[in-house]
């Protein structure tokens, strides 16, 4: 009987110590990770701060929607803003063809109605205020040369309405061929590549030169 009661003892003991040792070995395992994570973290965040922000993140791109708009608000404006400073020369050279028109026309188009009004009610008293240049021209021949000038400057209207569009298109164009690459290193390389996701086969791969992005065109061989 005292010999069972002391293995009871013993074995009471003996888990009485296990328990104990491993709840400290639990306790040490748990510090140890925490210790980890948190260094991790503190790497994770040194990390962070130490890498500068890429160069191309920061770099605008060159938008053809402004391009647009700025042209279709003031001429010229499109092309500056694409740095083509040169056309703008051109762009209010080919607007100011239809504004002259449009100012003779309208002008002698005022002329000629006047002119016409007056002969064509036989007010003798105004024959004064007729242009000496339409004096000697009939009713007929005013009545023709009014409408002409009337056509004539509706016609530069709608001239100057076309080049101010044409500028918008044009400034609109050459901002979208900003992203790519026109200088006379144009290259376009071959490589071969290996298909590893469907049936293994051999093909090649064709990466034309361009500043924003590589287009890849894949060309199997069979």
């Amino acid at each position: 009987m005292q010999r069972f009661k002391f293995m009871f003892l013993i074995m009471v003991l003996l888990g009485t110590y296990l328990t104990v040792n491993a709840q400290r070995n639990s306790k040490t395992s748990l510090t140890e990770q925490q210790l980890f994570v948190k260094d991790s973290a503190s790497q994770q965040k040194t990390s962070t701060k130490a890498t500068p922000p890429k160069k191309d993140s920061l770099v605008l791109k060159h938008s053809p929607r402004k391009a647009a708009i700025r042209s279709a608000i003031l001429p010229g404006w499109g092309q500056a803003y694409n740095r083509e400073y040169w056309k703008l020369p051109i762009v209010y050279g080919a607007l100011a063809i239809p504004t002259i028109t449009f100012l003779y026309n309208n002008t002698w188009y005022r002329k000629t109605k006047d002119a016409f009004n007056i002969r064509a009610s036989n007010d003798t008293g105004r024959f004064s205020e007729i242009d000496p240049k339409l004096q000697g021209l009939s009713v007929n021949s005013l009545q023709f040369y009014r409408n002409t000038f009337r056509q004539d400057r509706d016609y530069s209207v709608l001239w100057f309405v076309i080049v101010w569009a044409l500028n918008v298109v044009d400034a609109t164009v050459f901002a979208h061929l900003k992203e790519f690459d026109v200088s006379d290193d144009l290259s376009l390389r071959i490589q071969p590549q290996i298909n590893q996701f469907r049936t293994p086969s051999l093909g090649f791969v064709l990466t034309p030169k361009n500043k924003a992005s590589q287009p890849r065109i894949q060309l199997p061989a069979r």
